[in-house]
């Protein structure tokens, strides 16, 4: 695992895990509405599926995060996982659009996950219902992003760990 992506540098906005601030100084953020406690309509299996989307689009915009493949005892080869913890936030609609507007304000491109989405059976389509809306207008289930520790910061102050 390289030092840029240490386990202080990975947050999900809602897991209260921290390194020791000795490492790298960058860090990841995936902002995850808890519309489980503010919004009922959510099922767990939609909560994991943000997370799962969206810690995938950190993956895939930083592979240097990603770590080395995984054997067992028996020489068995797995896949390789995302090298450290992910911190979890909980968040209605407006805190993850303000996150989202001090995130591109401070030139952080994060990755979105629309309710609208979940709609979807494939990554074309969910394209598709991210474009037909205009920013403001994004219904927001979830954000990730990753930057310097200071920037994280500066976008999530206010938000708490999903519960």
């Amino acid at each position: 695992m390289g030092r840029d992506c240490a386990p202080e540098n990975l947050e999900i906005p809602g897991s209260r895990w921290r390194r020791p601030r000795n490492d790298s100084g960058k860090k990841h953020a995936i902002r995850h509405q808890d519309r489980h406690r503010r919004r009922t309509d959510l099922e767990v299996w939609q909560k994991l599926n943000v997370a799962s989307f969206l810690a995938g689009g950190i993956a895939a915009t930083f592979p240097e995060c990603i770590g080395a493949l995984y054997e067992d005892g028996s020489a068995t080869p797995y896949l390789s996982l995302i090298g450290q913890p992910i911190l979890i936030y909980g968040a209605d609609r407006a805190a993850l659009s303000r996150a989202l507007e001090r995130a591109l304000a401070r030139n952080v491109r994060p990755a979105v996950y629309t309710e609208e989405m979940f709609k979807t059976t494939h990554d074309e389509a969910n394209r598709a219902a991210v474009k037909a809306v205009a920013r403001a207008d994004l219904s927001l289930v979830g954000i990730a992003m990753r930057a310097e520790r200071k920037v994280i910061d500066k976008i999530v102050d206010g938000l708490k760990f999903h519960g």
